[in-house]
């Protein structure tokens, strides 16, 4: 993605693609729950998603993919097309070399389907039981994807001691499949870090900010500090890897819709969020007509509505932020499950043929016919008179 001044440009080929966290309420059957989000993506591997992403989590009950890669794995068996990404290895929680081993791994399993994302981690609760300052956290991040950037781009082993971890003599047997890594991605949220460590790598940014409050307006001056970080280290950083991460749902109208998520929605915000997270909520979960679900969508927070909702808030957070590369949504059971599956279908149908460019030569080519009908009628008319009027082929003359 470029910019023409403050005026955002379409993407060479805007991505579309899930992040599942996962949040699944904690009163329901882990396993068939793992087994639904295997299943999602398999559906959206047969609609030609671009992209699928796999969190780490290891507490708080909602999300319980404890190893993205494994999830990865596991998806990469029973698809065939679709991208597959770490959304995201927490690296402070792992050593460098084992995280690096495994991805690249990955890159030979899946023939280069893998994406590696990268965040420092996200709930204090996990941080907490393995004993790691969450002060000290956004440093460990780099420190690791520092090192394992090394360990993938050079053959000749490197040592580095940390403090919290060392390699002596260290380098990769297995090299990578892709080259010369898979495509790296830093996750941001609300502060700058995420970003100027995208910046310093050159890599791909998975946008949380969007789903948080306010998250959207600070967008565009999140990206100046990605831009700042690559000129700083002489690297390149492009709107085409940069993916905002939202809820969405969609359904045949904008009614059906909001009522699809309200009470799915206002779970999640009270059960997790509040509850669970202890995070304030901006907006009222009371359901007395200015619910969560509701304040969500008119802050931007979630896009809920129709195919043209969708389409039109799409291209309102590219005004916002100046233009991004991806929209990836986030997988929320906060709607009957053939509804979910019925909202990927309408966006993949009815948005993602709008915003890839995919329709235009189909409706040139329906307008061409439909300006020209008459023309082409009286000469179909014309030929199928004259055909009729000739004697048949082998018929006696007389």
């Amino acid at each position: 993605m470029t910019t023409n001044g403050d005026r955002p440009v379409a993407p060479r080929r805007m991505s579309f693609g899930v992040l599942v966290a996962p949040f699944h309420p904690v009163d329901e059957n882990p396993t068939l729950a793992l087994e639904r989000d295997l299943e999602l993506i398999e559906w959206l591997d047969r609609l030609g998603y671009d992209e699928a992403w796999a969190g780490e989590h290891h507490s708080g009950g909602w999300g319980t993919i404890a190893s993205p890669e494994l999830f990865v794995a596991a998806a990469a068996a029973r698809t065939r097309h679709i991208r597959l990404g770490t959304g995201v290895v927490s690296l402070p929680y792992h050593h460098p070399l084992m995280v690096a081993d495994r991805m690249v791994l990955l890159d030979h399993l899946t023939r280069g389907r893998v994406m590696f994302g990268v965040g420092a981690g996200v709930l204090p609760s996990d941080a907490h039981m393995i004993g790691v300052e969450p002060m000290r956290q956004r440093a460990m991040l780099e420190e690791a994807l520092d090192a394992i950037v090394l360990l993938l781009t050079r053959e000749e082993p490197i040592s580095i001691d940390a403090g919290w971890f060392t390699l002596r003599d260290a380098a990769l047997q297995l090299r990578p499949y892709t080259r010369p890594h898979m495509p790296l991605a830093v996750a941001s949220s609300a502060s700058p870090s995420g970003m100027r460590l995208a910046g310093k790598h050159g890599a791909m940014v998975l946008s949380l900010a969007a789903f948080a409050p306010g998250g959207l307006a600070k967008l565009r001056r999140q990206w100046e500090v990605a831009e700042e970080a690559a000129a700083e280290h002489g690297t390149s950083i492009d709107r085409q890897g940069w993916r905002i991460v939202l809820p969405v749902h969609l359904a045949d109208t904008r009614e059906e819709a909001m009522a699809d998520v309200r009470a799915g929605g206002r779970r999640l915000l009270v059960d997790y969020f509040k509850n669970t997270l202890g995070r304030p909520l901006d907006v009222d979960p009371s359901g007395d007509g200015l619910d969560g679900v509701d304040a969500m969508i008119r802050s931007g927070q979630a896009i809920v509505g129709d195919p043209d909702d969708c389409y039109e808030a799409i291209l309102r957070i590219q005004e916002l932020c100046g233009g991004f590369g991806g929209l990836l949504t986030v997988a929320l059971d906060w709607a009957p499950r053939e509804k979910v599956l019925r909202s990927f279908e309408l966006l993949a149908r009815y948005v993602v043929p709008r915003l890839q460019g995919s329709l235009a030569g189909i409706e040139r080519s329906q307008r061409w016919a439909a300006e020209n009908r008459d023309a082409f009628f009286a000469q179909s008319a014309t030929a199928l008179g004259s055909a009729m009027a000739a004697p048949a082929a082998g018929a006696p003359r007389a």
